[in-house]
């Protein structure tokens, strides 16, 4: 048995003409076109893993997995989401509702805290994140010499991608050296039995 090469569908992309602001005004637009076309279930949703919000001014995700839900036919299966170059100042728990979600753009935005970050770490699959271009460069540990980077590998041991940057060993080496100076383990209290 030879392996096929499965070339995913193209995705669903919105935007920026003319930009939306709210994720609802997205179901009142068609698609960009791309070099594929973009296939549709016999009940007009599309069939795509993929879903590109690029360069909008959306600054919050309010009926964010309705709106998924009337665009595609299989939400369940998402598995790239675009939000790069919009307004957003934190990373929406809704994101975290999609567990084939694998590829996550987040760059260009103005998501303020590096702890934000700590929202992904339930998504099993994630595997690809951008989050450079937001205000948490500013943020302390945001300097040249990266920690940034080792808090988020830390903190999201899958990811093989990080700002378009391969994670290397010494990468996850590097992290964890990091991980073990600069934060602090969890106390455990122990309840004592009083008999």
């Amino acid at each position: 048995g030879q392996r096929q090469l499965q070339i995913p569908a193209p995705p669903a992309a919105l935007g920026p003409r003319p930009c939306r602001t709210t994720v609802p005004d997205l179901t009142s637009e068609e698609p960009r076109r791309g070099l594929r076309p973009l296939r549709h279930s016999k009940s007009g949703k599309s069939l795509t893993q993929s879903l590109w919000l690029n360069n909008n001014v959306l600054n919050d995700l309010k009926d964010f997995s309705h709106v998924v839900s009337q665009l595609l036919e299989h939400p369940e299966k998402l598995a790239w989401i675009d939000l790069s170059f919009n307004d957003l100042t934190s990373i929406d728990p809704v994101l975290t509702t999609f567990f084939n979600l694998s590829v996550l753009y987040l760059h260009g935005n103005s998501i303020q805290r590096l702890g934000e970050v700590n929202k992904l770490a339930v998504l099993p699959r994630l595997r690809s994140l951008t989050l450079h271009g937001n205000p948490i460069e500013e943020e302390k540990g945001y300097s040249p010499s990266l920690p940034h980077r080792q808090y988020v590998l830390c903190t999201l041991p899958c990811v093989t991608t990080f700002d378009f940057s391969g994670v290397t060993k010494a990468d996850r080496t590097t992290a964890e050296v990091w991980k073990r100076m600069n934060i602090k383990p969890k106390k455990v209290r122990i309840k004592q039995n009083t008999l």
